[in-house]
């Protein structure tokens, strides 16, 4: 799980006042005017909007381009500013495994996010970041985990009921389901209005975080953004001592329970950042995951026939898994981890340079805003053979052995490693029993969705698909 993104095309941050981004931004290391990247190889695009344009309409498309042109070390401008990509594994490992500290998440991430999701466990860098995300770790233990997991299994089987025997839009669908699954499980509400309106503020908000208008003006898409993120500021902001006073065993109360190694709660304010900052990653990044893998199921209708003969070796058609099943599904997350290596969903993780650094043979200065690209790593031939193809055997262990530990990055690495990485397999596993058990999934011969990658890659079209009973 993680957050949307504008790619390796960053904003520069360090040419705006600090308020801008917040009030809490005074730190940020200045960008500079961008020449200092001149001996970067690459190419600056437009006059004022750059290469933003062409970045969002084909952005997997925009990397091979540039990697042609001027190898995987290549400078562009986009989104506000120039910025540096480095492309391929031994980036990826660089900038996520940081061995020496060398790049900022909350920089990289923060002039897309900050108005919208600042102090999120992505926006925080180094012992701020390790101390919260061990505290935060307590929601993500195996107790909690069954939980969540009888949760899931209640609210999909009940969806998936609804959808066997129609043909149907499947990610506004799906959609609507992981924000239904997250009001249960993270915030142990039942569905309904309230649930309705909390959903709507995540959607206001995701939406906002690629929005071209970068300050909250009214009829914006940033403005509706940091509208949502205010109610949401103020409903779990009143919520904290009561969920704190009474426990529970969904991930908001978890949450208001943990303690750090001081045994001090952690402050209502750093709760509410880290609730708002999860369930957007969550809901978000399943939806475009499950889309995904359901699509690439139709196109193989041999690899639903193994998994569903996997599945009903575990549990019985229609009776979901537990958590104690899960580790059985293993061609199940051989498929789904395939699946994200396809259209990962997150296609670009951004960062800032606080050191100058080395790599390509380049020496790139402090303060460059770097991006690394899953999009563009999951499909090397080098690491992947015929790339296009749908093969979730890549993920056997013999192969993974042979392989660049960072050529599969969906869920980030390192430090940052995506924290709640479990819950999307467990969400994923759920799902895919309760659909293939009782399903055959289909879609019209030819029918090849068009995909949008930004913010967060969907089918432009929605995914039409269709749901087959299974004969008993």
């Amino acid at each position: 799980m993680s957050a949307p993104v504008q790619g390796n095309v960053a904003v520069n941050a360090g040419s705006w006042p600090a308020d801008r981004f917040g009030p809490d931004t005074a730190h940020w290391l200045p960008r500079g005017s961008g020449r200092n990247l001149d001996h970067i190889p690459g190419e600056d695009g437009l006059p004022v909007l750059g290469n933003t344009l062409a970045f969002l309409r084909d952005y997997r498309g925009f990397s091979r381009k540039m990697v042609a042109r001027y190898g995987p070390v290549y400078r562009s401008t986009g989104f506000g500013g120039r910025s540096v990509a480095l492309m391929g594994a031994d980036a990826n490992e660089l900038v996520m495994f940081d061995r020496d500290k060398l790049f900022s998440s909350e920089q990289g991430w923060g002039p897309l996010l900050n108005l919208l999701f600042p102090r999120g466990l992505m926006l925080m860098d180094f012992d701020h970041h390790r101390a919260d995300r061990k505290t935060l770790s307590v929601a993500f233990k195996p107790e909690p985990m069954r939980y969540y997991a009888v949760a899931l299994n209640e609210g999909i089987k009940q969806r998936v009921a609804e959808w066997s025997g129609k043909q149907f839009a499947f990610y506004p669908a799906i959609k609507a389901l992981t924000l239904d699954l997250a009001a249960t499980a993270f915030l142990g509400i039942p569905w309904g209005p309230e649930a309705d309106k909390i959903n709507k503020a995540f959607v206001d908000m995701v939406q906002a975080s690629v929005g071209i208008v970068r300050r909250p003006l009214p009829f914006t898409a940033m403005g509706r953004g940091v509208a949502g993120r205010k109610y949401l500021v103020d409903y779990f902001t009143q919520q904290v001592p009561e969920r704190r006073a009474k426990g529970g065993q969904d991930i908001f109360s978890q949450f208001c329970a943990a303690k750090d190694d001081n045994g001090e709660y952690l402050s209502d304010s750093s709760i509410v950042d880290h609730m708002i900052f999860l369930m957007m990653a969550a809901h978000d990044t399943i939806t475009s995951s499950l889309s995904t893998m359901m699509w690439q199921l139709a196109r193989n209708p041999e690899w639903q026939d193994r998994l569903r003969e996997e599945m009903l070796s575990v549990s019985p058609a229609g009776e979901g898994v537990g958590h104690n099943g899960l580790n059985e599904l293993e061609l199940t997350e051989w498929a789904f981890k395939e699946s994200l290596r396809l259209v990962p969903p997150v296609p670009s993780f951004p960062r800032r340079a606080l050191r100058d650094f080395e790599f390509g043979g380049y020496t790139i200065p402090a303060g460059t805003s770097v991006g690394i690209s899953p999009a563009y790593t999951h499909m090397m031939e080098e690491y992947w053979p015929n790339p296009d193809e749908f093969d979730p055997m890549r993920f056997s262990p013999e192969q993974v052995r042979r392989r660049h530990k960072y050529a599969w990055v969906p869920f980030g690495g390192g430090a940052h490693m995506c924290l709640g990485l479990h819950f999307a397999y467990m969400q994923a596993k759920i799902f895919l029993h309760h659909v293939l058990t009782q399903n055959r999934i289909e879609m019209e011969a030819g029918y090849e969705p068009e995909w949008a990658l930004l913010p967060i890659p969907r089918p432009k079209d929605g995914l039409r698909l269709r749901f087959v009973p299974l004969k008993s």
